[in-house]
């Protein structure tokens, strides 16, 4: 039986597969459920999504249990950080009138060397206005202006430490009253000019400055006796 070439269907010409020829079969005829496999393909698109989305999510909402035995939260030490340092009031932070802020060294030495508390703080006072770090012209170092020799006799390591200094400038001026048998004027002259001068000249010498500074302790002394707080 002859068979014009022109019925059959182009796909059929030519050495095609089973399986190309199958395929030309399916496209002469309309898919059936087409419809249907575009819907199952827009719902496995949506389920990847969702799944992606999942799995960038999840890791960082869930913790594995072996990662939080290692590496304990840090939120209760920040939490202990805040109430220390919140409990303080701000009151306690005042300032101290520096005359003022060595009143527990100085009653210390008064008690230890005898040396009344009004003497000692008007020595410091017209040494060093109660600047511990104050280094004079000549080295008089700390807040009663002790010579390096003289901290270094009194057992003094550091100048510039206020017990230290106070404690050595007390013991000084004990050893001085008692050279002059609790004379206030001469042991301050003493204290500014030397013993030596003191008692080459038979009393304060006369040097302006030293004169000048037994008469500015003195004064010191007699108005912090007037209004006495101690």
């Amino acid at each position: 039986m002859l068979v014009n070439s022109t019925d059959v269907p182009p796909d059929y010409l030519g050495s095609r597969s089973e399986g190309e020829r199958r395929k030309g079969e399916r496209r002469k005829h309309a898919r059936p459920g087409a419809d249907r496999r575009r819907g199952d393909r827009r719902r496995a698109v949506v389920r990847n999504v969702v799944l992606a989305t999942a799995a960038i999510i999840l890791p960082h909402k869930v913790k594995p249990q072996s990662v939080d035995k290692l590496s304990p939260p840090s939120a209760p030490l920040v939490a202990t950080r805040m109430e220390t340092v919140v409990t303080t009031p701000i009151e306690r932070a005042a300032a101290v009138p520096p005359e003022h802020a060595y009143d527990e060294f100085i009653r210390e030495a008064s008690r230890q060397h005898r040396v009344d508390v009004v003497l000692i703080r008007s020595v410091i006072q017209t040494e060093s206005a109660f600047d511990a770090m104050a280094v004079s012209r000549a080295g008089a170092l700390g807040l009663m202006q002790l010579m390096p020799e003289v901290a270094a006799e009194m057992g003094v390591d550091d100048p510039f430490d206020p017990r230290q200094n106070i404690m050595g400038g007390a013991k000084y001026l004990r050893r001085l009253l008692d050279l002059h048998r609790g004379r206030v004027r001469l042991a301050l002259a003493s204290y500014n000019a030397g013993a030596g001068n003191v008692s080459q000249y038979g009393g304060v010498p006369p040097f302006p400055e030293t004169q000048k500074y037994v008469k500015e302790v003195t004064r010191l002394i007699a108005s912090s006796r007037r209004n006495r707080t101690d």
